[in-house]
């Protein structure tokens, strides 16, 4: 009987991982630039496929735009989990936030080459806390608006995302996850940093 919970659970987290990356693939600065452009983004800029990117192609509405589709696919697998598994399922919110991530950043569709999963991983912030993601926005918008540049309020707003959730006493999960992802959004921004430190890096405005 045990056998069969622990099989059925690897299931369970096994298909909402893959459900999660998949809408994560999808590669929403893509398709709009190479819709309303013909342009390939990857070939563009930074050769991210976020909406800082496709800023530099069809300017700040488009950026609003992606930027908030992109957060919305962040929320949607999250807050689907939350909505229908069960308290012993707990762990699921965040194995779909994990993958949701992934497929932003490595989409399966573009041979894995994606953007950064900013406005996507505060989606799924909004959809673990919804207090704590929109804390999360304000700084990341606070931060990017008076310093001018993006990466700068990113790295900076996902940093603190766990300590934020530590302070409001939300589950350890929950803060492991908000770490770890800081992390790695940190990493996926080392050619920013680089570019930041040899005061290389373009503004956002």
């Amino acid at each position: 009987m045990l056998n069969n919970s622990i099989i059925l659970y690897s299931l369970i987290c096994f298909t909402v991982f893959i459900a999660a990356y998949l809408i994560g693939s999808f590669p929403t600065g893509y398709v709009v630039v190479k819709l309303l452009a013909n342009q390939d983004i990857r070939t563009v800029g930074s050769g991210s496929t976020g909406a800082t990117n496709v800023k530099r192609v069809l300017g700040f509405k488009w950026f609003v735009i992606v930027l908030l589709t992109d957060a919305v696919k962040g929320i949607l697998p999250v807050l689907a989990v939350k909505l229908i598994s069960f308290p012993i399922l707990g762990l699921l919110p965040v194995i779909a936030a994990v993958a949701v991530i992934l497929g932003h950043s490595k989409p399966v569709f573009l041979k894995f080459h994606g953007g950064k999963s900013v406005a996507t991983g505060v989606g799924t912030i909004i959809a673990l806390n919804w207090v704590v993601g929109i804390l999360v926005a304000v700084i990341w918008t606070v931060i990017t608006y008076f310093s001018r540049y993006v990466s700068v309020g990113s790295i900076i707003a996902v940093w603190a995302a766990p300590c934020l959730m530590f302070i409001f006493d939300k589950p350890i999960p929950y803060i492991i996850y908000c770490a770890i992802g800081a992390l790695y959004i940190t990493i996926l921004h080392k050619d920013n940093i680089v570019r930041l430190i040899h005061h290389e890096e373009n503004k956002v405005r």
